[in-house]
C-alpha cells in the first residue's frame, strides 16, 4: 500500500499552468489599468494647461485698460483651448481625443472638459473585449486681477 505522500506525486504540477495563467491575466488587466490611468492624467494636464492659457491670452484688453476689469472673451478662450489641447498632441500617447468643451464663468473663470478613448492593450485580445476605454478630465482656470484690476467687473 501507498503511502499519503507517495500517491501526491505530482499533483502541484498539474495546478503550476492554471497558476501561471492567472498570473499572465491579472497582469496583463493591471497593464491595461495602468494605460488608462495615464491617460486620464495626460488629459487632465491637458485640459489644465488648456485653461491657464485660455485665462491668460482671453483676456479683454478694452475692458482691463477701460475699467479695471478682468473679463475674458469666450470666443478667444475656445480657440486658445483648442489650440493648446492641439499643441500636446494627445493622438502620440494613443489617446483620441474630441472636441473640447470650453465654458466661461463669471466673466473669469474657463472651465474645460476633455472627453477621450485610450487604448487597451490586451483587453482587445480577449473575445468581446472592448479595443479602448472612455477618459475624460475636467480643468478650471480663474483670472485674477492684480494692481487693482477686479474679476468679472
Amino acid at each position: 500500500m501507498l503511502s499519503r505522500r507517495e500517491d501526491q506525486d505530482g499533483s502541484v504540477l498539474v495546478l503550476m499552468p492554471a497558476a501561471v495563467l492567472v498570473f499572465i491575466i491579472l497582469g496583463a488587466l493591471a497593464l491595461d489599468a495602468a494605460v488608462v490611468f495615464m491617460a486620464e492624467r495626460e488629459l487632465a494636464g491637458a485640459a489644465a494647461a488648456a485653461a491657464n492659457d485660455a485665462v491668460t491670452r482671453a483676456l479683454d484688453e478694452g475692458e482691463f485698460y477701460d475699467r479695471g476689469c478682468v473679463v475674458l472673451v469666450p470666443a478667444v478662450a475656445a480657440d486658445v483651448v483648442r489650440a493648446s489641447v492641439a499643441a500636446k498632441r494627445l493622438a502620440d500617447a494613443g489617446i483620441s481625443v474630441g472636441q473640447p468643451e470650453v465654458a466661461v464663468t463669471d466673466g473669469a473663470r474657463v472651465t474645460v472638459t476633455l472627453r477621450g478613448r485610450a487604448p487597451h492593450l490586451f483587453a482587445k485580445a480577449l473575445p468581446g473585449g472592448p479595443s479602448t476605454a472612455a477618459v475624460s478630465a475636467t480643468a478650471t482656470a480663474t483670472a485674477r486681477g492684480t494692481g487693482g484690476g477686479v474679476a468679472g467687473c
